[in-house]
């Protein structure tokens, strides 16, 4: 008869004291990483049927697209880690606003969401949030692991889309600023899929000690 050892979690070293990484902690981070490949895919696949097939056919597609690049948004907005609960909360509440408005707009339109976004900026102001809540990954992502592409991004997004909305940027610009964003954020839900996955999880003390502060405060 063989006996079989189990390993011990490897026990960390947090800011407040030792945690250990557990199987659902990993499953919510491969589960965000899903999220962001999904979406990354949808949006560059939307982008370049807009940059290279801008024909009535495909854009009908654009919506189905920007359906899976919400819901793909909403599953990491729903498992990333972010220590400070009312950033977290944030974001959430602008990824729902964006979606409310998008499933408005797509009801009571008769074009294609994305041609109604393009033709009408003004519908930037409730669709935008959507973006919002993205660029706040993109931040995060670029504070705490430093990402050339995040980096990028963080930027880009807000300048494309505010920059729409005003009318101050010329086609090719509008056009190369989408490019771009649509090949960093594949690049950037690349690199996730292949990063270590306790990084992603962070430091667990910090989550606990802020647990408990506020149940103290309760």
């Amino acid at each position: 008869m063989t006996t079989q050892t189990v390993s011990a979690p490897e026990v960390y070293q947090g800011q407040f004291g030792e945690f250990t990484i557990t199987k659902g902690d990993r499953h919510g981070v491969i589960i965000y990483r899903s999220g962001l490949m999904l979406a990354a895919i949808c949006f560059a696949v939307g982008s370049a049927l807009v940059l290279f097939y801008p024909n009535p056919t495909t854009l009908k597609l654009l919506t189905p697209l920007y359906a899976c690049f919400s819901l793909g948004l909403g599953i990491s907005l729903l498992t990333i880690h972010i220590y400070m609960v009312e950033l977290h909360r944030t974001l959430q509440v602008f990824w729902l606003i964006g979606s409310i408005s998008a499933i408005i707009l797509g009801i009571t339109s008769s074009e294609p969401l994305a041609i109604t976004i393009y033709t009408q900026p003004l519908t930037l102001l409730g669709v935008g949030f959507t973006f919002a809540a993205l660029t706040g990954i993109y931040f995060k992502e670029a504070f705490c692991f430093n990402r050339l592409e995040t980096k990028l991004l963080t930027p880009i997004v807000p300048l494309l889309l505010l920059g729409h909305l005003v009318g101050i940027l010329p086609t090719q610009l509008e056009q190369l600023l989408l490019g771009t964003w649509a090949i960093l954020f594949v690049i950037f839900a690349m690199r996730k899929a292949v990063q270590a996955i306790p990084p992603d999880i962070g430091d667990k003390s910090v989550f606990a000690y802020l647990k408990a502060k506020r149940s103290a405060k309760v």
